[in-house]
């Protein structure tokens, strides 16, 4: 399927990419016209398997407590002649550079998360790293829970896998038989109010209890019919409707149905295992800290916000309606105020003032670069290039970017990449990696 919906893409972008390579380095031609009725973003047809609680394993106590209190200090100043050389190279999408450490990024829905990917699609590119990528489109099995059998075989020649970070749910055991033993665990969370609002409007017509809820509403809005009374919509023994309650706990792998005893347990486990949980609201910062871990210098942090749906589909939320969402969503409520606190104390490990500072280094860097690569942002689907729009749901409408057209064509790879949506890259890197085009999930 996905080798009938290759396109060409213009000579000046494959030229960019043709660089001899260990393996396959194909122009950005590969990419699947996504259409809602071959498969939906973030599911699969694989059945929920019934587990609850959390399964972990290993020991997550070898990683260090601080890991920003050693961190060698970026300099402000840069030699004379040296900041023109550092422009020259930041579109330079295959320069050598030192290498990053393994990477697992839990990619939640509606956090963020698709940002934070692509700057981990390009790090990877960049570094020829070896992604582990789901052996069937570009999610792990979702909604089933992680396992190893998910991931596509290792390309031959090479020993392990670098970096994961496409859409699944959280097995920690079962992603330790795949990534190495120093791998970094990073994932996102956002407010969980907002999350909620934008994970009903999204999956308005993939998750049952939403659609259930929209086919009931008349003149109120679906969101609201659904708060009024959410139990008379959402069955938890649907496998559809994991995405329906606490969809962040969800996909954390924690029982997002109900409070168990042993979540604060679960809570103290996930916070060993992850060394980042970058928090949307304070997204910058987020990323100094990231960078961090990850040895990227400002430049490579700079980024555009992905997968940002059309104002007008976005339901403004009175205080009746955050109070419904907030006791629907309490658990969320409960994991975002712990890891939130989490972050801070990392941030201060780091040292706030330092954090203050590198945050506007990085503004200013990502605002040169997106001066140099947009020409318009919030740009409708409909006026966009195949390879540059995004994905859209049945619901509402996902906005992208125009390149701008007075670049060289090292400068175009560059920010093309910038600005690519999830499944267009995936199928890209996939490609790149194993010379051939994403698998589709069999049809029964």
């Amino acid at each position: 399927m996905f080798g009938q919906m290759r396109r060409q893409v213009k000579d000046c972008i494959a030229g960019t990419a043709r660089t001899t390579l260990q393996r396959p380095h194909p122009p950005l031609t590969h990419f699947p016209h996504a259409h809602p009725h071959v498969w939906h973003k973030g599911w699969s047809k694989q059945p929920v398997e019934n587990r609850e609680g959390l399964a972990y394993g290993g020991n997550a106590n070898h990683r260090p407590n601080k890991p920003y209190q050693d961190h060698k200090r970026r300099s402000n100043t840069q030699p004379s002649g040296a900041q023109d050389h550092k422009d020259a190279n930041i579109y330079n999408i295959l320069r050598k550079r030192t290498q990053s450490p393994p990477v697992v990024f839990l990619k939640t829905h509606k956090t963020g998360s698709s940002t934070v990917q692509n700057l981990l699609f390009r790090m990877g590119e960049k570094n020829r790293a070896t992604f582990a990528f789901p052996h069937y489109t570009y999610q792990f099995g979702y909604p089933d829970k992680f396992r190893a059998e998910f991931v596509d075989e290792l390309p031959d020649g090479y020993s392990q896998y670098d970096i994961l970070c496409s859409h699944m749910r959280l097995d920690v055991v079962q992603l330790k038989q795949v990534m190495p033993p120093n791998a970094i665990y990073i994932t996102i969370l956002r407010e969980p109010l907002q999350t909620f609002e934008s994970v009903f409007s999204y999956y308005t017509t993939t998750v049952p209890a939403f659609t259930l809820a929209k086919q009931t509403a008349e003149h109120k809005s679906a969101l609201s019919v659904f708060l009024e009374s959410p139990d008379s919509f959402w069955d938890p023994n649907e496998p559809g409707n994991g995405l329906g309650k606490n969809p962040m706990s969800f996909d954390l792998g924690l029982n997002s149905q109900q409070w168990i005893s042993s979540w604060p347990a679960d809570l103290t486990l996930l916070e060993e295992t992850f060394q980042l949980v970058m928090i949307a609201e304070h997204f910058d910062e987020s990323l100094v800290l990231l960078g961090a871990l990850l040895n990227l210098k400002l430049e490579e942090l700079a980024y555009v916000r992905l997968n940002t749906r059309s104002p007008q589909d976005v339901t403004p939320l009175d205080d009746i309606t955050k109070a419904r969402i907030r006791a629907w969503n309490s658990l969320d409520v409960l994991l975002y105020d712990y890891f939130l606190q989490v972050f801070w104390e990392k941030a201060e490990q780091y040292g706030l003032e330092r954090l203050n500072r590198e945050v506007a280094l990085l503004r200013a860097s990502t605002d040169t670069i997106r001066q140099k690569c947009v020409a318009r942002n919030g740009v409708p689907p409909g006026e966009l290039e195949d390879l540059v729009r995004p994905w859209q749901s049945d619901s509402v409408t996902i906005l992208g970017y125009q390149v701008q057209g007075n670049l060289t064509k090292q400068e175009q790879g560059f920010c093309i990449r910038l600005v690519l949506p999830e499944i267009q890259y995936h199928a890209h890197l996939y490609f790149q990696q194993y010379g051939r085009d994403m698998r589709a999930v069999p049809t029964e």
